[in-house]
């Protein structure tokens, strides 16, 4: 029953219309972002590099055309994810049981791995989110996946991540292009993909009920409102010993 709660949640908040997207209809950066890239010039017999800069948009995105989506039915993944937050805790489980129904402890264990860095509450994230990393752990090498952020009980309701289905992550070793390129091709439909140049990492959401798809490129660096304590506390200490205590989700509407 527990996958259940995030489509429900979901349906409810596209009935109240407070499914906004992510990145296309919320607040987004505004300006320009000074872009560089060198180039080959040939003058006379000699050949030299030249950079070449421009100004592009902070912020850019648009709707994803229906063409480009995914139409073959995705493969179910391994399961496997291992996974590092932003305390530096590590955890590596299978999200599935032997029946291939989800392990209702091991999303336990993920949902505590995505609690929201400001204030450590923690929610049920959507198990497709799960799923889709497993599907990333295991097209890249099962190489450790590091996740910038998951579950943000203090940002805006039309986030994603305020809803508990989105992430923001990287791997080492693994360009941002590449994991965009891959995420795009999972995208069947409802998705949110954006591409973050400056912080190197990506962002997967599922979108409210009836939402378009989204693609989007944002070149605001690290340090946005949504990651910075609130006024007059702290960030979690790092530790690399025993997480501490934080407040868990009631449960008792999740099987």
């Amino acid at each position: 029953m527990r996958y259940l709660v995030p489509t429900l949640i979901a349906v409810a908040i596209a009935a109240a219309g407070a499914g906004r997207a992510e990145a296309g209809r919320g607040s987004h950066p505004t300006g320009t972002h000074k872009l560089c890239s060198t180039k080959q010039v040939k003058t006379g017999k000699k050949t030299r590099t030249k950079k070449v800069c421009k100004k592009v948009p902070m912020f850019s995105g648009h709707n994803a055309d229906r063409r480009s989506l995914r139409t073959e039915p995705l493969e179910k993944p391994s399961g496997d994810i291992e996974l590092t937050n932003f305390n530096d805790e590590v955890l590596k489980v299978n999200i599935y049981r032997p029946d291939g129904s989800f392990d209702e402890d091991a999303l336990a264990k993920l949902d505590d791995m995505f609690r929201c860095k400001r204030s450590n509450e923690v929610r049920a994230v959507d198990p497709r989110l799960y799923e889709m990393m497993s599907r990333v752990y295991d097209h890249f090498g099962a190489k450790r996946i590091t996740l910038v952020s998951g579950f943000r009980f203090t940002e805006r309701d039309s986030s994603r991540h305020h809803h508990a289905s989105a992430m923001d992550i990287k791997i080492s070793g693994v360009t941002i292009n590449e994991m965009y390129a891959y995420a795009e091709s999972l995208d069947m439909g409802g998705m949110g993909v954006g591409l973050y140049p400056t912080s190197q990492f990506i962002h997967f959401d599922y979108r409210a009920p009836g939402e378009p798809s989204y693609r989007w490129t944002d070149y605001s660096g690290p340090g946005s409102k949504s990651d910075k304590p609130a006024k007059g506390k702290k960030k979690p200490a790092k530790d690399k010993g025993k997480p501490k205590s934080h407040t868990k989700p009631t449960r008792k509407t999740v099987s």
